[in-house]
């Protein structure tokens, strides 16, 4: 653990979430904050929200970005899926996004993998893009049945 303590379990993992997304950061585009804002104002690039439907409605969301939950990016990616989704078969720059950037640098090296181009991720993730100034919605308040 990162604490120094050792956690004691049936398994040996021998390569770490931190290695993992280290590495998919040197593969990949890693777009500091401001100039994803920037590119966002522009309006020539798809904004990837990968966060969690509640991570969504509780924290906001980046206005006129694409929501793909990360569990279902290689299929909405893939055209000879049935999932295919045609928002990522767009002649534009894909930027996506998570939290904090540890699930948007995984998901950006899988999809510049598996031929989407050109992509990038936010560093810092969504946190990142609020600290910068960067423009939010929130999502409307639920509906009373």
């Amino acid at each position: 653990m990162k604490d120094g303590s050792e956690l004691r379990m049936a398994q040996n993992i021998t390569l770490h979430v931190d290695d993992l997304v280290a590495a998919a950061e040197r593969e990949i585009e890693n777009l500091p904050a401001a100039e994803a804002i920037k590119l966002h104002a522009g309006g020539s690039a798809a904004f990837v929200d990968l966060r969690d439907i509640r991570e969504l409605d509780r924290d906001g969301r980046v206005p006129g970005a694409f929501h793909c939950p990360r569990g279902m990016l290689e299929f909405w990616i893939d055209p000879s899926s049935k999932y295919y989704k045609p928002a990522f078969g767009a002649d534009r720059k894909f930027v996506f996004f998570c939290a904090a950037g540890a699930r948007s640098a995984l998901a950006t090296q899988t999809a510049q993998r598996m031929g989407l181009r050109p992509v990038a991720h936010i560093a810092g993730g969504f946190v990142a893009w609020k600290a910068a100034g960067g423009p939010v919605e929130r999502a409307p308040p639920a509906k009373k049945t």
